[in-house]
């Protein structure tokens, strides 16, 4: 059986980081491309449970330049766009408790007068009607409970004064459901992360909605309320976000970051999922072995090295569960082509070649938006041919492109630093037989008093013997 792992429901594999986020002792997800963050985010918008309200906002394909024409002038920079994230959740908030049976009925009807002209629609377009001046929102509080006094009529307050009415709103008639707002696809304006008014605008951005999450975090504390707004963002783009009180951030980041052990427990659960939805959960031996035979792959030169499968894979993976995924589909549909039964070693070495070119279009696709040249400079290194590279022999083939106009980035170490930060090269330390690599070591910085070593698992990409 091949397999696609596409079904959320059956193949979700269900960490701590879940739990930690929908308790609201974590509120922001940081992780690379690949890495589960897509799959925790669409777990979680499709939770089915009374006493929880999700909504995600996704802004893929979103036209940031909306977002930046409503900033706050009256915050200094970066924080001019606090306020807009605060009305962004509070406005889903209050939808969420427009729905539920268990807020006070007049609550409810008086929501739904104010939102009942605004159906589901694309975030883009849901933005624009919340935020203009034909959303009728003007709601006056008294207390709490029955004797609420509401109204709703023509609305000629701006959606910045609109935010202190729906926190009022929240704070005095919210119940204790859990109301889960997610932030996904943030990624999307980075492709202009190298213009540098684009750059600014665009941290400063994301920059307020960290510090707007904090905000409610402290208004709507946990204890008293259940109100936890999510951020799913890529762990090069959170490095970019500064701010002075960055570090507070820090008791509430959920950072993904996959051992091996986490790995093979993911992968036994998914494949023991794959032959039922109610099949019970083998260990990681017993399910990898209905997959694969138990010879070794054997490689190198003649072939006389010899290595069990999932280790061999492992070393061209990046740890991710992404990786993993591609590497089982390609293993399982060559065998059934072969009328195998499992996958053998000349099928893993086979889907090996496949995986490195798939390896190398996803390190592309991820670095081109800070690295435009980044296609030519894997072409560079495939010119080099080596696994191991002293730094100045990358050095004087990078100036000699550069001379050539092949490349436009000048900056060397700006590169290095990038492709360090992306697994794409470590360091290759002389004091001790051990690569250093960033997807194994979360807090590992690049030396460059050290030869560069090329990733494993873009040696057939880029024809590196």
């Amino acid at each position: 059986k091949a397999f696609n792992f596409c079904n959320i429901y059956i193949y979700f594999y269900h960490s701590n980081i879940t739990d930690k986020l929908i308790n609201g002792s974590r509120s922001y997800v940081i992780g690379r491309k690949g890495s589960g963050k897509t799959a925790i985010c669409e777990h979680i918008n499709r939770i089915k449970d009374p006493k929880i309200f999700t909504k995600k906002l996704t802004f893929k394909n979103f036209p940031f330049n909306d977002l930046y024409a409503l900033k706050n002038d009256s915050y200094s920079k970066p924080n001019q766009y606090i306020t807009l994230w605060k009305y962004l959740i509070y406005t889903s908030i209050a939808k969420q408790m427009m729905i539920n049976e268990n807020i006070d009925s007049i609550v409810r009807e008086k929501l739904t007068k104010v939102y009942s002209d605004d159906p589901e629609r694309s975030l883009s377009r849901s933005i624009k009607k919340w935020v203009g001046a034909n959303l009728n929102l003007e709601i006056f509080g008294v207390g709490g409970g029955v004797g609420v006094d509401f109204d709703c009529k023509e609305n000629s307050s701006s959606w910045i004064e609109r935010v202190e009415t729906l926190e009022d709103l929240i704070q005095d008639h919210v119940d204790d459901s859990k109301y889960l707002i997610v932030f996904d696809e943030l990624d999307e304006d980075y492709k202009d992360i190298l213009n540098a008014e684009k750059h600014k605008e665009y941290t400063a951005l994301l920059t307020s909605l960290f510090k707007a999450v904090q905000d409610i975090k402290s208004l709507f504390p946990a204890g008293e309320y259940s109100i936890f707004p999510i951020i799913f963002l890529r762990d090069d783009i959170y490095e970019i976000v500064s701010d002075p009180d960055k570090n507070k951030w820090s008791d509430f980041v959920a950072e993904i970051f996959w051992d091996t052990s986490e790995i093979k427990n993911l992968l036994a659960f998914r494949i023991s999922r794959s032959l039922s939805p109610d099949n019970e959960i083998y260990d990681f031996n017993t399910a990898w072995n209905l997959v694969f035979d138990d010879k070794l792959v054997r490689y190198g030169h003649r072939q006389q090295k010899k290595m069990k499968k999932f280790d061999y894979m492992l070393r061209s993976s990046m740890m991710r569960p992404r990786d993993f995924v591609r590497f089982l589909k390609d293993c399982t549909q060559k065998a059934i082509k072969q009328n195998s039964k499992k996958a053998t070693s000349t099928i893993v070495l086979k889907s090996d070649d496949s995986f490195s070119n798939y390896l190398r279009s996803e390190l592309e696709d991820e670095i081109h938006s800070v690295i435009p040249d980044i296609s030519t400079i894997f072409d560079l290194i495939s010119h080099i041919r080596k696994q191991t590279i002293p730094i100045q022999e990358f050095n004087n083939a990078f100036n000699k492109a550069y001379k050539e106009g092949l490349i436009e980035q000048k900056n060397i170490d700006f590169v290095l630093r990038v492709l360090f930060h992306f697994s794409v090269i470590g360091n290759q330390p002389k004091q001790i037989n051990k690569q250093i690599f960033r997807y194994k070591m979360n807090d590992a910085r690049f030396n460059t008093s050290e030869p560069i070593v090329i990733h494993r698992g873009l040696y057939k990409a880029l024809q590196i013997i």
